[in-house]
């Protein structure tokens, strides 16, 4: 049976992971869940919206969430995993999805599905005859109708906007029966800390903790920090050998991964990372720092991704004033949130802007270059 317990026993077998307690005892929570759906479809009253698709044959059980329903439930209606960053969340995720038998099923990350979630809320709006209505029953609806079983990779609230969405929406989900697993940095308690309006929040931090089963992968070891170890993280100069030597750190940092694009949204507008994968972002310079981006895109772009690399970062000079401007509001965004941070460049940072007006300005900048690079800076965790 191809299943998360028997994929990561052969994991184990192979050398491919190492033995880890706490991993060990996620992947039997995950193991059950997996399990259990092979006897559930979600229903909606007699006639679920399932049966609309011609599966009303097969075995169906509710899970309907209503306040204190969960507690009741055979398995409650999903997974929350949290802990600290490279304690293998994500790659857990990843075998339970693989090895799920539900074909109506989704593995994205948060961050996206939120944007998508207010692209839809966007279009319904546009709808003079719908601008009125609730547009979170419907969403929900649809979400479902597409997935009814959901893995969210990285959790995390720092905008406003989704705080204000998310009790409301996950409520409607829960109620037409769509089971998720999600990941996260944080403890439920600890999201949207500090948030504006955070009271506003707190009942889906209460949705979270009433209706999912709640795990802490408080593994020792953090894996993503052991990618970093001995990594260089600055080359010069730019050229061939530096870019092979970037995609070789790309390889090592995303356990291989393949690189996709990924869009960050931002004061509902969307922009684009070129490549990504694990949490880990590749950029042209010219992607990054010749384009109308700012202060803001730059914080969420460090609040997203751990890591972020850059090609092809030239001399700066007057010259390129508007592009060395937003190049140093990158570096303090990635900076203060302890971003990991790779580049090919031009020039040592001591030389990167070695005159004219600006250069002076651009020390503080070099300063933090030369820091991001040592071994103290790379151990730190990234703030999201």
């Amino acid at each position: 049976m191809n299943s998360p317990l028997t994929r990561y026993r052969a994991l184990l077998a192979e050398g491919g992971l190492g033995a880890d307690m706490a991993q060990a005892m996620a992947v039997e929570k995950l193991e059950g869940l997996h399990k259990a759906l092979d006897s559930y479809l979600p229903a909606e009253g007699e006639q679920g919206w399932l049966a609309r698709f011609g599966f009303s044959q097969k075995k169906q059980r509710r899970l309907l969430w209503t306040p204190g329903d969960c507690e009741s439930n055979e398995f409650k209606q999903g997974l929350y995993i949290y802990g600290d960053v490279g304690r293998g969340k994500s790659m857990l995720m990843d075998l339970f999805f693989s090895t799920a038998t539900v074909e109506a099923r989704r593995r994205v990350h948060f961050h996206a599905f939120m944007r998508d979630v207010h692209d839809q809320i966007h279009l319904w709006r546009q709808d003079k005859s719908r601008r009125e209505k609730d547009p979170i029953p419907d969403l929900a609806r649809h979400i479902a109708n597409q997935s009814w079983l959901l893995c969210f990779d990285e959790l995390q609230v720092t905008d406003i906007a989704d705080a204000m969405i998310l009790g409301r929406l996950f409520q409607e989900l829960l109620g037409l029966g769509v089971v998720m697993v999600i990941t996260s940095n944080r403890a439920p308690d600890d999201l949207y800390k500090d948030g504006l309006q955070r009271e506003r929040f707190l009942p889906f931090i209460a949705i979270i903790k009433q209706c999912f089963d709640l795990l802490e992968l408080n593994s020792e070891r953090d894996y993503r920090l052991g990618r970093k170890k001995g990594i260089k993280v600055y080359y010069t100069p730019d050229g061939g050998a530096a870019e092979q030597a970037l995609a070789h750190c790309f390889d090592r940092l995303t356990g291989g991964q393949s690189p996709k694009e990924d869009h960050i949204h931002v004061h509902g507008r969307d922009w684009t990372v070129p490549k990504s994968a694990d949490g880990v972002a590749w950029f042209d310079f010219e992607d990054l720092c010749k384009t109308a981006l700012g202060a803001s895109d730059y914080l969420q772009l460090a609040t997203l991704y751990h890591t972020v690399m850059v090609s092809g970062v030239p001399t700066l000079s007057p010259d390129n004033r508007d592009a060395a401007k937003r190049f140093v509001t990158l570096i303090d965004a990635l900076y203060e949130h302890k971003v990991t941070f790779l580049c090919s460049a031009a020039a040592s940072p001591d030389e990167l802007y070695p005159a004219g007006d600006g250069a002076f300005e651009f020390r503080r900048t070099a300063s933090r270059l030369i820091e991001m690079q040592s071994a103290e800076y790379l151990e730190r965790h990234h703030l999201t």
